[in-house]
């Protein structure tokens, strides 16, 4: 007895390869669910960590197709009647279906991954080196998979991939060829996040631009610095990576500024001295527990010179403390009567005794 050309029995194995399928999708979520838990909850019992959460979240979508999957191609095994020409190619859809699957299952893990990273663990650490990697990864892991999934895909159907691969080869030297400037950029840029000369915040000095402020941003191509004058100075790394860098928040705030001052000759070398450092003392800012010094360091043309040294709190108040103590030094010499004198030049010219009654005449017969 047949019906639809096919006999009792063919038609039982089709209802028991129909009965597998079924009993996969209903059942299969929740086993799938089930091992994935015993798995990975074995493997990470040890830890406080979500990741295993995050790990059967990414999975657990792809291995429920992939139990579909696979009940659809015991179910079709068993049909020993399907001709093998369909069985060829059952193959070929069975075998795209299990890549695709794969494929997806990697796919969400470096997204779901990644997202994890980024809410977990990168908000802990002390820099956001992790937070402009992290897009950067998800690219470039994106961009790897994609082409590794072509070239295996191709190479089951026996397409030649070496000339695609020459391809890409040929290509990204092309495109590095002629994106060369940008390149250095973004490799500059990784050097700059992973050596970390400056952090955002810090206040730098670039000595080759003659440029400093404060770093409000470090990307993979420039970073970008306030001036004090609020302007934006957007710097290529390139550059900042072949110029000296000034940091002058690092390793502290804490800064040390110097001035330079002359005395008249002939004052008392230590009341000067003494007269300067409690000048400076007395201003506000200057960070009491740090030592303030007065050098005698030259005898200058016009003065006897000093070098001035304190400290203060930050390096943001460098310009108004070069004013305050400008002013009490000024002050406090002025009180103790210590002069600061101008520049000048005593000019001696030297006459020959003969030449000295032509001189004399020569001034008479001018007047």
């Amino acid at each position: 007895m047949e019906f639809l050309s096919l006999s009792v029995e063919q038609w039982s194995q089709i209802g028991i390869s129909a009965l597998i399928v079924m009993v996969t999708v209903i059942l299969g979520k929740w086993l799938v669910r089930f091992l994935l838990q015993r798995v990975f909850r074995a493997l990470v019992k040890r830890t406080e960590s979500s990741l295993d959460d995050v790990i059967i979240q990414a999975l657990l979508p792809a291995m429920y197709l992939l139990a579909i999957v696979i009940a659809f191609n015991v179910g079709v095994n068993r049909l020993d009647f399907i001709p093998g020409v369909w069985q060829g190619r059952m193959g070929d859809i069975f075998y795209i279906s299990y890549f695709l699957i794969v494929f997806i299952a990697l796919w969400r893990i470096i997204l779901l991954v990644t997202k994890w990273y980024s809410r977990e663990i990168a908000p802990k650490g002390e820099t956001k080196l992790d937070d402009q990697m992290i897009p950067l990864f998800i690219r470039v892991a994106q961009i790897v998979l994609v082409l590794i999934a072509l070239v295996m895909l191709l190479g089951h159907f026996n397409v030649d991939v070496s000339a695609l691969v020459a391809t890409l080869g040929v290509g990204s030297l092309a495109v590095a060829l002629a994106a060369k400037e940008t390149l250095e950029d973004t490799l500059a840029g990784f050097v700059i996040m992973i050596d970390r000369p400056f952090r955002i915040g810090d206040r730098i000095e670039i000595q080759d631009l003659d440029t400093w402020g404060d770093v409000v941003d470090i990307g993979l191509r420039s970073s970008r610095i306030r001036t004090r004058d609020n302007r934006l100075v957007i710097v290529p790394n390139s550059i900042i990576g072949k110029s000296l860098i000034v940091n002058y928040s690092y390793p502290d705030t804490q800064y040390r500024i110097q001035i330079h001052i002359g005395v008249e000759y002939g004052a008392e070398v230590e009341l000067a001295r003494e007269t300067i450092i409690s000048a400076v003392r007395g201003v506000e800012g200057v960070l009491p527990d740090k030592k303030v010094e007065a050098l005698f360091l030259e005898f200058g043309d016009s003065a006897l010179i000093f070098r001035v040294r304190w400290w203060l709190e930050s390096y943001v108040d460098t310009r108004r403390m070069f004013d305050s103590v400008n002013s009490a030094i000024y002050k406090a010499l002025n009180e103790k009567e210590i002069g600061i004198p101008n520049p000048q030049l005593d000019v001696h010219h030297r006459f020959d005794s003969q030449q000295t009654p032509l001189m004399t005449r020569h001034i008479e017969e001018k007047a």
